[in-house]
């Protein structure tokens, strides 16, 4: 038979710890918890920044998309689909539609197509979005 063994006392320095033991001390355990803390801050920060910059795009695509309508609307012509689309958004500008020229939060020209792509009758107005490339996947409408 057996017998049980005793139990021993032993003192915090003389156990042995598996290779994470390191991180059961007090004062390692806090500091790491503090930097995962950060790290988490850092990231939500980032993502509620760029979700910031899209919200502001999309208002100030809203704002254009309603000063376009309002040329468009004063410069129809005959029934030609392309009658009153604005060449540029420089054009609605000149007009006196917009006050300057619509910018992105990323600070970059809104991109104007008209006739449209998506409604040949209407027009398409977009973002480039937050890497700037030109029908990116990334691009705000």
């Amino acid at each position: 038979m057996k017998r049980p063994k005793e139990p021993r006392v032993f003192f915090p320095w003389e156990r042995r710890r598996g290779p994470l033991g390191f991180f059961g001390r007090g004062r390692v355990r806090l500091f790491v918890l503090a930097g995962v803390l950060l790290g988490l801050l850092y990231v939500v920060h980032r993502r509620e920044e760029k979700a910031a910059a899209v919200r502001a795009t999309r208002a100030t695509l809203t704002v254009a998309a309603r000063a376009v309508a309002s040329y468009r609307a004063d410069h129809r012509g005959s029934g030609d689909q392309t009658a009153g689309c604005p060449r540029s958004l420089g054009d609605v500008v000149a007009a006196g539609y917009e006050r300057d020229e619509p910018r992105d939060a990323w600070g970059r020209p809104l991109r104007l197509v008209c006739p449209g792509r998506k409604d040949p009758l209407g027009f398409d107005l977009s973002s480039d979005g937050p890497d700037g490339l030109p029908g990116g996947l990334d691009r705000v409408e």
